[in-house]
């Protein structure tokens, strides 16, 4: 309880699990993940009621894999079928008789390691994808980035995205694939040149590099004020308990044998300080490695009649923000790092993850998967904020809980899912 009051930041660890929230593989990327690569597997499942669905046929190259010897060693034994699944570790614990997959299952990991021993020389080529917002237009290049510590174990590991147009190159969340399109062209052309943008990922590695460091610091000086000084008071005591010893010794009495037991515990304990001293030196010590390029997509912008206009747009976030202000609550724009929603806003009632849509009139508005699913995950937490007339008379309308309370259907492949706009109007309440 001591060392929890000195050093454990209750409020730095509340904040860790809230973004851990934002940034995670939330179960319905994996769940979109795995229905995708099971039918390019030659799968077969069914969809049951409640989000449950019924794993009939489990194709032989994945049983294959899944009955190597170092791979059930690691994972256990796959079934022939699973009658009721899902991917919601809350819904498997209410459901005992529900299989919950996740990593670690040697079903998903069986598919995982199939989809990249059949795809990775694929993906090496590159592809095409269309940005149905119309706005993106140019390369995300992807990398495998990884930082690891003088002990020589790894410290970090994280796919870096980089987006690179003629205007700007900036870092993206690698989750911006779900809101892009496969286009039909497949080449990615040659204009493609890993050089313009190679200097900026080394530097965004060595960002994550300097990340790592401060937390392995901290963790160091805890480490040290601690596990550090306990072995000391330990290894003093025993140096008294000896010096006492040593003096019995000399007026005659047999002490031999816990002289030798207590030297014995001492010489252990130096032996664990000195580890411990050169284990926390070497944490400390950080080295990256160069990125790796796993590939490079080409984007150009769509035409699917949802395209955003820019000014719109940031005069939709300007009355969110300044909204959020005037209701006591502190707003972020994180609009840019691709989480799923454009503002993070704290106040005494808790987190609120906003969700911001501009239109120069009235209309339907579309969100993209990203939006969509986080929009199911946080709930009454997500709301969706349409700014209607932006440019001349400005309404704000305020959906909580878009997911349950809005009627979406999915257009262009489930590249969006589409809000009518007067669903927005008639449910929407004005801020």
């Amino acid at each position: 309880e001591s060392l929890a009051t000195r050093f454990i930041d209750y409020t730095k660890i509340k904040d860790i699990a809230e973004k851990a929230k934002e940034y995670r593989l939330i179960p319905e990327y994996v769940e979109e993940f795995f229905k995708r690569v099971f039918k390019e597997a030659d799968g077969s499942y069914r969809e049951l009621k409640e989000g449950f669905m019924a794993i009939d046929s489990i194709p032989y190259e994945i049983r294959n894999i899944a009955n190597r010897h170092d791979f059930k060693n690691s994972y256990g034994e796959l079934m022939r079928r699973y009658p009721k699944a899902t991917f919601d570790s809350r819904k498997a614990f209410e459901n005992p008789d529900a299989e919950f997959i996740s990593f670690g299952h040697p079903l998903l990991e069986a598919l995982i390691k199939w989809t990249l021993e059949k795809f990775r020389e694929g993906v090496k080529k590159g592809a095409v994808f269309e940005d149905p917002s119309g706005i993106l237009s140019g390369y995300i290049w992807f990398y495998e980035a990884q930082v690891k510590d003088g002990n020589g174990a790894i410290a970090g590991r994280k796919v870096l995205a980089v987006y690179e147009s003629e205007k700007e190159i900036r870092e993206v969340n690698p989750s911006i694939l779900w809101d892009l399109k496969p286009s039909e062209r497949t080449n990615v052309d040659a204009d493609a040149d890993e050089s313009r943008v190679k200097g900026y990922v080394i530097s965004a590695v060595k960002n994550y590099r300097e990340q790592l460091e401060k937390e392995r610091k901290r963790e160091a000086h805890i480490k040290e004020k601690y596990g550090v000084r306990s072995l000391q008071i330990l290894i003093a005591e025993l140096d008294a308990d000896l010096t006492e010893l040593y003096e019995r010794q000399e007026r005659g009495e047999k002490v031999d044998l816990p002289i030798r037991n207590k030297e014995e515990r001492k010489r252990k304990y130096e032996e664990a300080l000195k580890d411990l001293k050169k284990e926390i030196e070497g944490e400390k010590n950080l080295t990256m490695s160069m990125p790796e390029l796993i590939t490079v997509i080409r984007v150009i912008p769509g035409s699917y009649g949802m395209a955003e206009d820019e000014e719109v747009e940031r005069i939709a976030m300007e009355i969110a923000m300044d909204y959020e202000r005037s209701q006591g609550r502190d707003p972020e724009d994180v609009s840019k790092e691709n989480l799923g929603f454009d503002i993070r806003s704290k106040g005494k009632e808790g987190i609120r993850y906003i969700e911001v849509k501009g239109r120069a009139r009235e209309g339907d508005i579309a969100l993209t998967p990203n939006e969509w699913f986080k929009a199911k995950r946080f709930g009454d937490k997500y709301y969706l904020y349409v700014v209607y007339n932006a440019l001349d008379n400005p309404k704000l309308l305020i959906i909580r809980d878009p997911y349950h309370n809005l009627n979406a259907f999915e257009v262009v492949e489930s590249i969006r899912f589409v809000v009518k706009g007067k669903e927005i109007l008639s449910k929407g309440s004005e801020g």
